[in-house]
């Protein structure tokens, strides 16, 4: 199987391997037919976001050790959900972007300009 592609047409990057994210749990934010949600943006984490994202029921700050998640804090890095990416950034509280670890699928949802209007400069 090829590596994975980010949006920028470039091998997929890590996006965090402390909490470890991405739908398979290996860091990435790759995909599959079985990920309904479409795990495929890479944000760091803001304040803003947590509490938008736990306000629509998706609680991402609180530990859930069953699973063995820590819960996240402003500056963690996760893959998100294309769709409450979206959701966040209409509403204003969208994190930002990692370009080199956003899976390319991402393109499929939201334009690559977007993305470049909302990425943390990572010397781009």
């Amino acid at each position: 199987m090829a590596n994975a592609l980010n949006v920028l047409g470039t091998e997929l990057q890590i996006c965090c391997g402390s909490p470890v994210t991405g739908w398979h749990r290996n860091g990435k934010c790759e995909t599959d037919s079985n990920d309904r949600g479409v795990h495929v943006v890479c944000a760091e984490m803001t304040e803003e976001f947590l509490e938008f994202t736990k306000s629509r029921g998706n609680d991402l700050s609180t530990p859930a050790p069953m699973f063995n998640f820590p819960g996240l804090k402003s500056g963690d890095r996760w893959c998100l959900c294309v769709s409450r990416w979206q959701e966040a950034l209409d509403a204003g509280v969208a994190p930002p972007v990692i370009l080199p670890a956003t899976e390319e699928s991402t393109l499929k949802y939201v334009s690559l300009d977007k993305l470049k209007q909302n990425a943390l400069d990572v010397g781009l």
